[in-house]
């Protein structure tokens, strides 16, 4: 059973005014004012935890083996994790992560 196109289509508005309401709040209402430190302080945390929350499930459930954990993927995880918090380079710590997986693919894939 699928929905009719009207469905879908107040779906899709309803969706675009709620985003524009939330992106609404932060721009229009509080526009130039400047924003207490405390507010800042946790913003600043934000992607922080976004990031981390939206890799997790690809790097323990990923859809390309079917949910099954991949010991590369952990490893590259882990490799990404150290790099990051022993240099505190983003770039490293994706470029550690990327070695790690493909020469653990390659290894892998060369037995």
């Amino acid at each position: 059973m699928s929905p009719d196109s009207g469905t879908i289509w107040i779906v899709i508005i309803g969706l675009g005014i709620g985003t524009y309401l939330i992106r609404f709040s932060f721009l229009g209402l509080i526009g130039g004012r400047p924003l207490p430190e405390w507010l800042l302080r946790h913003l600043r945390y934000v992607a922080v935890g976004v990031l981390p929350a939206l890799i997790t499930p690809l790097v323990i459930w990923p859809h390309a083996t079917g949910g099954q954990p991949e010991p590369s993927r952990l490893l590259a995880a882990l490799a990404v994790l150290v790099v990051g918090v022993w240099s505190n380079n983003v770039i490293g710590a994706i470029a550690a992560g990327m070695a790690t997986l493909y020469g653990v693919q390659f290894i892998i894939g060369s037995m």
